[in-house]
């Protein structure tokens, strides 16, 4: 397969993920927003900083509103990394290798693109917001569910798994390193007051919720919380499951071509950190850095993949 249709790919759903990993977080900073206003600042801002748009939004606006936040995260024409602009780039991307996909899937990333494109053409009045999140969820739901039912697992399907994945993980990680000092065990240990609204918000923009509670019985633990996102196989937004899956379809990937290249032994070693590390020995170590070693590592792995398999032709 040619570097550019696999490189097309990838970037098509790292895309589509990266808009509903968007909308996810608006949705929850719009709750913190509406049950505590004053933590409505610093909640906006720490969305930006975890979308890395901060820079790019301080260029525009010299305050942080809930209005200003929510309309240049997905609908400002200056922001190449709003929801409009990343589904149109994924849209763009399923035109070029559209040979590769199946009809269902073109269909429905077109429909993606032409749906959002009319529901983003005007700013979003508060009413109307909590559907139009819901509608950027549905719709890359539609295409990843396009995804599985209809293409072959070969390895153009690997491809647009590994984009899912690497994307997936590197938003779990931000949102855990905007929020680390939530997760500090000094908090615990020197019983200050804590704001489970926060820990919440932390499991909600990462579609956990649900999934925590049943396996907590509700029970807010700030190590527990770090522990089920970072290491827990089950959970399919933890670092260790997405990962996993990365490393599975990179390892299908060399089945297929008959060749290791350097990406899959940067995988396994990353890989191997969450199977070596507890999470006690990764406070231990300190939370903010065991993340941030990972998404330079996970972004080195990204450089190489780009290399190993030539995207750029």
């Amino acid at each position: 397969m040619l570097g550019k249709t696999a490189g097309g790919l990838f970037w098509m759903f790292r895309y589509l993920e990266r808009s509903e990993n968007t909308a996810r977080m608006i949705d929850a900073g719009l709750r913190i927003s509406l049950t505590r206003s004053s933590a409505a600042e610093s909640e906006w801002t720490s969305i930006l900083h975890a979308t890395g748009l901060q820079a790019g939004y301080l260029q525009r606006y010299s305050t942080y509103t809930g209005d200003q936040v929510i309309d240049y995260l997905l609908r400002d024409e200056t922001n190449p990394g709003s929801v409009r602009a990343v589904v149109e780039a994924a849209r763009n991307d399923a035109r070029l290798v559209r040979t590769a996909l199946t009809r269902e899937v073109w269909e429905a990333v077109n429909e993606c693109y032409m749906v959002l494109k009319d529901a983003l053409a005007h700013p979003i009045s508060d009413r109307d917001l909590p559907r139009i999140l819901q509608m950027i969820r549905q719709r890359s739901a539609f295409v990843r569910g396009a995804l599985h039912g209809t293409m072959l697992r070969n390895e153009m399907y690997d491809f647009a798994r590994i984009g899912t994945f690497f994307e997936r993980a590197d938003n779990t990680a931000r949102i855990l390193d905007v929020k680390y000092y939530i997760l500090l065990p000094s908090v615990m240990h020197v019983g200050t007051p804590t704001d489970n609204v926060q820990w919440e918000t932390i499991l909600r923009a990462t579609s956990a919720v649900r999934a925590y509670q049943t396996l907590h019985d509700g029970e807010v633990d700030p190590k527990s919380i770090a522990k089920f996102l970072m290491l827990d196989r089950r959970l399919p937004r933890s670092l260790a499951f997405c990962y996993g899956k990365i490393q599975d379809n990179l390892g299908y990937l060399e089945t297929d071509y008959g060749v290791r290249h350097p990406c899959h032994d940067l995988a396994a070693r990353i890989c191997k950190r969450f199977a070596t590390y507890d999470v006690d020995a990764i406070f231990d170590y300190g939370l903010h850095e065991f993340i941030s070693d990972f998404l330079k590592d996970s972004a080195a792995l990204g450089q190489q993949i780009e290399i190993d398999y030539r995207f750029i032709e």
